[in-house]
């Protein structure tokens, strides 16, 4: 069966200086639409207690360098404000934060009318035109939207959000259970072990070096009374800093994406853990780990995969006992029976040897098989 989705496409952008000047404004006039619509807000509110309903419009008059960009670009920006207001009161979100210069760079576009196309080497822009890209797969569709963002190592890129149709993968009548790990970053029902890759950990000396040297010419540049952007080798430093983030974000991605379309591929159903990840990076003994192993971002993938191939992802209460209760009895040991430093135990009652792991994961599995079936209040269907 075929769906239609909304699906993003990033492309590598090579633009011109011409086009970079462009860019930089784009850049700063959403960032300072943003900032005084926010401002603006705020104070009135301070003094009438009501929202004001403010416009990018309304500003294009004192300041006439906002017409240089593209308006659909300020439009959005009045959009998101908008969106995080509501998220903020309805849904209790965190309140709307001031963007500064230089960290997350980016502005939104809408397609209108061929407004924003795609060529063999090129992507066109409104206001713009065609910039030379590189375009490593065809893209299939209707361009709704395109975002444009320059990276902290100074790379430009367009995400581009295309209305397309896919089909649903075929049925392999296999089900499987996950269980999410740090020496380990899943174990499998079936017994397969994918193995932590540990990004952060393995560049992490390296990270270290670069930082070192950063604070030092940071230190220098204050010494000499420079501004940061005026330091010539500041800014290579910097530089290096962040392409060792970018290679560490670029690897985990890949790795994240390959292993959760293979288990999308290769299995109908899928169980597994809904952890409270945002509770355990509190604890500071394994909130790096925990970060490095992007538990949140797997599972998101698995989410939308899952609804764009047809196939079904279930989502287990997180107080359920997994780890101590017995896959071949359900015999369930008492929490001071099982410290997190045992790995395999033997079950009481059936004498059955369970490795830690992979028991769990086989009734992560069973429990999801048992609440699709039932439909009941304990897991949450993503797919």
């Amino acid at each position: 069966m075929s769906k239609q989705i909304l699906k993003a496409y990033k492309i590598r952008l090579y633009p011109t200086e011409d086009q970079q000047i462009f860019f930089a404004k784009s850049f700063g006039c959403t960032r300072f639409i943003w900032n005084k619509m926010l401002n603006d807000k705020i104070e009135h509110y301070r003094e009438t207690k009501t929202e004001l309903k403010n416009t990018p419009a309304q500003y294009k008059t004192e300041f006439e360098w906002l017409k240089e960009v593209d308006s659909l670009a300020l439009a959005n920006v009045q959009q998101n404000l908008r969106s995080a207001y509501s998220k903020f009161f309805k849904q209790g979100s965190g309140f709307p934060k001031f963007k500064k210069k230089g960290i997350k760079d980016s502005y939104t576009t809408n397609n209108q009318k061929g407004t924003v196309s795609v060529t063999q080497s090129s992507v066109k822009l409104p206001k713009i035109g065609h910039i030379k890209a590189k375009i490593h797969r065809s893209i299939n569709g209707l361009i709704k939207s395109a975002t444009i963002s320059k990276s902290p190592s100074g790379k430009y890129h367009v995400s581009l959000l295309v209305e397309t149709m896919v089909d649903d993968l075929p049925k392999t009548h296999s089900n499987i259970g996950i269980d999410l790990g740090l020496t380990d970053f899943i174990t499998l029902s079936d017994g397969l072990k994918v193995a932590n890759p540990k990004f952060l950990s393995k560049l992490e000396i390296k990270m270290a070096k670069s930082q070192k040297i950063l604070a030092k010419r940071r230190l220098v540049a204050k010494t000499q009374q420079r501004k940061l952007s005026e330091s010539r080798n500041y800014q290579k430093q910097r530089l290096k800093v962040a392409k060792v983030y970018e290679k560490i974000t670029n690897a985990r991605k890949d790795f994240l994406h390959k292993l959760s379309f293979n288990l999308i591929k290769n299995h109908d159903v899928i169980a597994i853990e809904d952890l409270n990840i945002k509770g355990m990076v509190k604890n500071r003994k394994l909130a790096k780990a925990i970060s490095d192993s992007s538990w949140s971002t797997f599972t998101a993938m698995l989410a939308y995969k899952s609804e764009w191939y047809g196939k079904e992802l279930v989502k287990i209460d997180r107080w359920y006992p997994s780890s101590k209760t017995c896959s071949g009895c359900d015999h369930v040991l008492a929490k001071a029976e099982l410290p997190l430093s045992v790995r395999s135990w033997q079950c009481p009652n059936c004498l059955q040897s369970n490795d830690r792991d992979i028991n769990a994961s086989i009734n992560i599995l069973n429990q999801g098989l048992r609440c699709l079936k039932n439909k009941t209040v304990g897991a949450t269907g993503l797919a």
